[in-house]
């Protein structure tokens, strides 16, 4: 284990926490500025730093944005005689794991460090987990089934089909069937038919000569060209204009297609790999798709169970996606309490693995302590009509997107499934760890911030300001409190603010 470093100008200070330390047989180094710790993580760097905010030649504050910026993972412990909301809110906002105001208990700061220590070796072993993590996480049976196929198909080149619900990530196992083929070494791209519109998915399927159409400037190429000697995956097959079948099933029967404006034959050397949430066979019944597409699609089908069906995984998937969202936006990673994972496992979970990543990056945003509990889900999950930490945005609502399809029992591979397999029962989906929607899902609450000041200004909201620090003081004296579980004098030591001061507070906001 590193030594616990120990920045601070205040000879008696260091000395105290040394020996302290020594006691507790934990090795440390001590440093008098800032300029100096910054030269020492040059070759080395601590488990656990606790610092002053106010120093001669540099501020706490200062290094403490500057170790999140090589050392996102690293606990910092800031501490200053200066006990205001101000320096609070400020060593908060950037990423100390605690505020320790002078003078302190000096058995209550080591306590402080060993906790320190354990989220340091924690999130070294989150870490080595995330670094080995699968493409794929799952240890259900259900998961297991497809994982096997997955390696069955390993050294093929053939059409497979993959059929789950939305939110399941068949985008990922799409690219674990390229990443495991003998085409592994090629491109892999990727076509969400459904969200192209119907005038231009010609053109971005098979490319377009110069002058084909108004606004043709150049010759371009098309997705199957762009995918030569990989795989080009076509999300949402069943949204594809009927028109488009028929030169999609062309190039799947004889490898040959045109750019929309060509007329020499250009060869494909692709493998396609579809998936749709719909239920195809419905789809070739209303005319809306190609029954000979269907069949050339429909070599061999993935079926993907839903996230209801494999309950055992949300654990893994809660604590993978969470420790995720927080390496992506930059922040101390959080945990679920034991009766959280236990509450979150009931869930059902409609929008599957998307929406329980969504889940994971609201809660590293607004949940209010570092251990999640089941009141600091937001409402939606809980049914209490109003989250602790207001609505959830809505990038992150939780949305069941389409409808089941395709389900026909419980194996994971079908080889040449007829058309009358399909059908009946609801479709599944497969549990993903792949997406980095962290960032883009959710911003900071700096910009959720600004999002309501701005709100409050346009509709010409008086006494703004006021308003919106009341909100903001009464959220974090409430995460305060909640942390401390009511203690006030606690709260306010933690907060680095007066005995007097959060009673005042607490009367002020109208606190019970």
């Amino acid at each position: 284990m590193k030594p616990i470093w120990i920045v601070d100008d205040d000879q008696s200070i260091r000395w105290v926490l040394e020996k302290a330390l020594a006691r507790e047989s934990l090795l440390s180094r001590s440093f008098t500025n800032v300029r100096d710790v910054l030269a020492a993580l040059e070759d080395d760097e601590p488990q656990v730093l606790i610092s002053d905010i106010r120093m001669p030649g540099g501020s706490g504050l200062d290094l403490l944005q500057a170790l999140k910026a090589r050392h996102p993972g690293l606990p910092v412990i800031v501490m200053t005689a200066y006990s205001d909301l101000d320096s609070a809110v400020a060593a908060f906002q950037g990423g100390a794991f605690e505020y320790l105001a002078k003078p302190f208990d000096v058995d209550k700061a080591v306590e402080l460090i060993r906790r320190a220590l354990q989220e340091s070796l924690r999130e070294e072993e989150l870490e080595d987990r995330l670094v080995d993590a699968p493409e794929i996480l799952g240890q259900a049976p259900a998961m297991q089934d497809v994982f096997r196929a997955i390696g069955r198909l390993s050294q093929s080149n053939v059409t497979v089909l993959i059929t789950g619900e939305s939110g399941t990530g068949k985008e990922l196992v799409a690219q674990a069937l390229h990443k495991h083929s003998p085409r592994a070494n090629g491109p892999f791209i990727a076509l969400n038919t459904a969200a192209i519109p119907k005038d231009l998915l010609e053109s971005e399927l098979f490319g377009h000569e110069r002058g084909a159409f108004t606004g043709a400037q150049t010759m371009r190429r098309g997705r199957f060209e762009q995918a030569e000697g990989g795989t080009l995956f076509l999300d949402e097959i069943g949204d594809m204009p009927f028109d488009l079948q028929t030169r999609l099933l062309r190039v799947l029967s004889d490898g040959n297609f045109y750019r929309v404006g060509g007329h020499n034959p250009l060869r494909a050397n692709v493998r396609v790999i579809a998936a749709t949430h719909q239920n195809l066979e419905t789809r070739v019944k209303e005319g809306l798709f190609r029954e000979d597409l269907f069949h050339r699609l429909n070599v061999i089908r993935l079926r993907l169970p839903p996230l209801r069906e494999r309950p055992e995984d949300i654990t893994l998937l809660a604590r993978h996606f969470l420790q995720k969202s927080a390496k992506e936006l930059g922040v101390e990673p959080k945990r679920m309490s034991d009766e959280a994972l236990a509450y979150v496992s009931t869930l059902p979970f409609p929008g599957n693995v998307r929406q329980l990543e969504n889940l994971c990056n609201w809660l590293t945003v607004m949940a209010p302590a570092q251990t999640i509990e089941v009141k600091d889900m937001p409402a939606e999950m809980t049914g209490t009509g109003t989250s602790r930490g207001g609505n959830v945005p809505r990038q992150a609502e939780f949305r069941a997107e389409g409808r089941a399809d395709d389900a026909d029992g419980h194996d994971a591979v079908d080889y040449g499934a007829a058309p009358s397999a399909l059908g009946g029962e609801p479709d599944t989906a497969l549990a993903y760890a792949g997406r980095s929607a962290a960032a883009s899902a959710l911003a900071g609450w700096e910009h959720l911030l600004a999002g309501e000041a701005r709100a409050m200004l346009e509709s010409g909201q008086p006494e703004v300001m006021d308003a919106l620090t009341r909100r903001f003081e009464k959220a974090v004296l409430e995460a305060a409190l909640g942390v401390t579980r009511g203690r006030r004098v606690e709260a306010a030591t933690r907060l680095g603010i007066g005995r007097n001061t959060i009673t005042r507070k607490l009367q002020e906001l109208g606190f019970d």
